[in-house]
């Protein structure tokens, strides 16, 4: 699973998910993307079923880029434990993602290919997506501004 190495503080407060993505809202390095529409935290382990499904469909062949990174840790108190006596311990990673974030890009195979190992990725995350080429998510982005 995902994780830093190392973080400034342990615990976090949980913080506001409200507006767009301003940064990482377009396709970088690879020809199709997996762009968010809705806002949510996608835990460590989403992102990793995410990635084994796309690898695993296009069989060794293209690339695939990661572009989100859970740092954001998420504590839980034990079950039946009495109210009080400070924040729990942290039991997981979190990604805060944004609508418009790209979080996956694929290169190297065929736009059908991309396009189905995307779809595939799409189920294993807790956000509405969609998939975008380069081309058509810069022309939508471009007439936005």
């Amino acid at each position: 699973m995902l994780m830093p190495k190392r973080v400034k503080h342990r615990k976090q407060f949980r913080g506001s998910m409200a507006g767009k993505a301003l940064r990482g809202n377009r396709i970088t390095y690879g020809e199709f993307g997996l762009i968010a529409t809705t806002p949510a935290w996608v835990k460590s382990n989403q992102i990793e079923a995410a990635r084994v499904a796309m690898t695993r469909y296009i069989k060794r062949g293209g690339k695939v880029w990661i572009k989100i990174f859970p740092d954001k840790p998420i504590t839980a108190k034990p079950a039946e434990t009495r109210m009080g006596s400070g924040k729990g311990s942290t039991e997981y990673w979190v990604a805060v993602v944004k609508p418009g974030r790209v979080m996956f890009e694929i290169a190297g195979v065929s736009e059908e290919v991309a396009r189905e190992a995307l779809r595939l990725a799409m189920h294993k995350l807790p956000v509405k997506c969609k998939i975008a080429s380069r081309q058509e998510l810069d022309a939508e982005l471009d007439a936005a501004n």
